[in-house]
């Protein structure tokens, strides 16, 4: 059985807050793309069973409003403090210490983190990642996150709020 990890860029937040990094909230765009962004990813066959985040403001609300347009609870969302300002072989780490209890994951985080951990995990360079963009990776010969490693996925599609390829 095959993994699916969604890497989701967090949506876009407000910089106009006297306010430290990690709590930033949305801006009135990013309010309006995680809702849309979420029903697209509600609408493929393949759904996330459990959302991990990064603690920024950001990034969390961006997961809130995807389980609420994936019809999950709240408490499907993990946050793992590793995931803020995170290089791809910390990344790694917090895939490889998934649940195989879930074949499919959605992981919310920041950039140039995301971009760089896509590109490591797919062996394809991804130089483009805007807020709020998602990524399905799909791992066809393995059942366990921590068999996951750089080239083992396969950008399986790339959409954001103004494109991409959808599957």
């Amino acid at each position: 059985m095959a993994k699916h990890l969604f890497i989701i860029r967090h949506a876009k937040s407000d910089w106009s807050f006297n306010v430290d990094d990690i709590d930033r909230p949305l801006n009135t765009r990013g309010l309006s793309n995680a809702p849309e962004m979420a029903r697209r990813l509600a609408a493929y066959v393949i759904q996330p069973g459990q959302l991990v985040s990064s603690p920024a403001k950001r990034a969390f609300a961006t997961a809130e409003i995807f389980a609420q347009g994936l019809e999950m609870a709240n408490q499907a969302i993990v946050v793992d403090d590793r995931i803020y300002e995170a290089h791809p072989d910390v990344l790694l780490q917090v895939v490889n210490g998934l649940d195989d209890h879930y074949q499919s994951i959605a992981l919310f985080g920041h950039n140039p983190g995301m971009a760089l951990f896509a590109s490591y995990l797919t062996g394809q360079q991804c130089d483009h990642f805007p807020t709020c963009a998602i990524m399905h990776i799909g791992f066809d010969d393995t059942d366990q996150w921590a068999a996951v490693s750089g080239g083992s996925g396969v950008n399986r599609w790339f959409v954001y709020p103004k494109g991409g390829d959808w599957a």
